[in-house]
């Protein structure tokens, strides 16, 4: 019994040297390399490169057609200020396209056969803007400017049919004499206002092609 004790002694004391041997034997060759498995840099490198640029937008038919083309908002004085050149004159053209917005008003009024009340609403709206306007350059360069003498000449014309149409109102019922000799009468209120008219779209193209 004593011997089998020793025996099994002496094989614990030598069997993990035996194992570690065992192990040792897998070696690896000097200056080998790498063992093991690399990544795969060429599909990486093809995920990098870089795509040909293509534009964002689409072609449209018709860009360079100038009836598809909207007009300039001249009424908006952003449009003034910031698209248009700015010069000298910059702060007399945005007050200019005040004026054209008015005066288009009242053109409308004449159009549409709107009756004395509306009419007069318009001309003295167009009054107050305009000697405003003419304060405020009056013994400056811009008082010589064919587009500022055109608005002068345009409101005097209004505020005098303004005047006729508000004392028609009043006097046309004690007026016995009737017919084109009648200043008071329909038909040549009529003829004014169309006479205005052409006045005002005369006016306008001087306003709008001022810079």
């Amino acid at each position: 019994m004593k011997k089998i004790l020793t025996l099994f002694f002496i094989i614990l004391c030598f069997a993990p040297t035996a194992i570690a041997k065992k192990k040792s034997a897998i070696s690896i060759p000097e200056n080998s390399g790498y063992v093991g498995t690399l990544p795969d840099l060429e599909e990486r490198f093809k995920r990098s490169e870089q795509e040909e640029a293509k534009p964002t937008f689409d072609y449209q038919d018709g860009f360079n057609d100038p009836n598809s083309i909207k007009p300039a908002p001249r009424n908006n004085p952003a449009f003034v200020n910031i698209i248009m050149k700015k010069d000298k004159t910059s702060q007399y053209v945005n007050d200019l396209n005040d004026l054209i917005f008015i005066i288009e008003g009242l053109q409308t009024v004449i159009e549409s056969k709107e009756n004395v009340q509306k009419f007069n609403a318009k001309a003295y709206f167009l009054k107050e803007n305009v000697e405003y306007f003419r304060d405020k350059y009056k013994n400056k360069s811009e008082e010589s400017f064919v587009s500022f003498k055109k608005v002068m000449q345009l409101n005097a014309q209004v505020q005098a049919l303004a005047q006729l149409r508000r004392e028609s109102e009043v006097y046309s019922p004690y007026v016995t004499a009737a017919g084109s000799g009648n200043m008071f009468s329909q038909n040549n209120i009529d003829n004014q206002l169309d006479y205005l008219e052409d006045s005002i779209k005369k006016t306008l193209v001087v306003l709008k092609e001022t810079r």
